[in-house]
């Protein structure tokens, strides 16, 4: 019998990732609110949250709000005393995300930048953030081999750097696209240690770029 990857993500969601009401909130405010329904899948939210806890994230940095659905997940894998820092372009996009942090009790741990995400990033490098334990790309696809080049200095040794959305059909054909390339640049990097893990989607599937830091870079 063939199965659909709709049945194989059905599954895992039911198993490790149910839906509690902060996180179908969020989902439902986006919708009303007229955010783009983008975010990550259920299940992959819950392996981002995963990946968060495996390094013992207390810093996170997330290029790409939306509506704060990713952003709920890495909250909850953080200390009481850490901080996401999740960079939007979108002024309205940022509002959403806000009361859905403040819905799901994690506000306190969350800090929403607005403005070009390359502009945001140059500024937390000239203004001496700490580092960063966790950094996850998920914004115009076309930008993500910038943001790389901005965001690396910014990630601790020994931490993670994640890319969505790389396994696009693009990379199976001579069609170019960002993500395509952003794959290239991070396997190339000597201080990366780089694999995609494939995601089932409810239509198809897709992947997340997982890049761990080997040394200073």
């Amino acid at each position: 019998m063939e199965l659909s990857t709709r049945a194989y993500n059905d599954y895992i969601s039911a198993l490790f990732a149910p839906q509690d009401d902060a996180l179908t909130g969020a989902l439902a405010e986006m919708e009303r609110e007229n955010v783009p329904g983008i975010n990550v899948s259920a299940v992959e939210g819950k392996l981002l949250e995963v990946l968060a806890l495996t390094v013992g994230a207390t810093r996170i940095l997330e290029i790409g709000t939306l509506g704060g659905y990713s952003g709920i997940h890495f909250a909850r894998a953080l200390p009481e005393d850490g901080k996401l820092i999740t960079l939007e372009i979108d002024a309205h996009h940022a509002e959403v995300a806000r009361r859905n942090f403040e819905r799901a009790g994690v506000v306190q741990k969350t800090e929403v930048r607005v403005g070009p995400a390359s502009e945001t990033l140059r500024r937390l490098a000239a203004t001496g953030e700490p580092l960063f334990d966790l950094v996850f790309i998920d914004a115009d696809k076309d930008s993500y081999t910038e943001y790389l080049n901005l965001a690396l200095p910014l990630l601790r040794r020994g931490g993670l750097l994640l890319g969505d959305n790389t396994l696009p059909d693009a990379v199976l054909t001579g069609e170019e696209s960002g993500t395509k390339f952003y794959n290239a640049a991070v396997a190339r990097r000597s201080d990366l240690t780089t694999i995609i893990i494939p995601i089932l989607r409810q239509h198809g599937m897709d992947g997340l770029t997982v890049s761990f830091k080997r040394s200073p870079g």
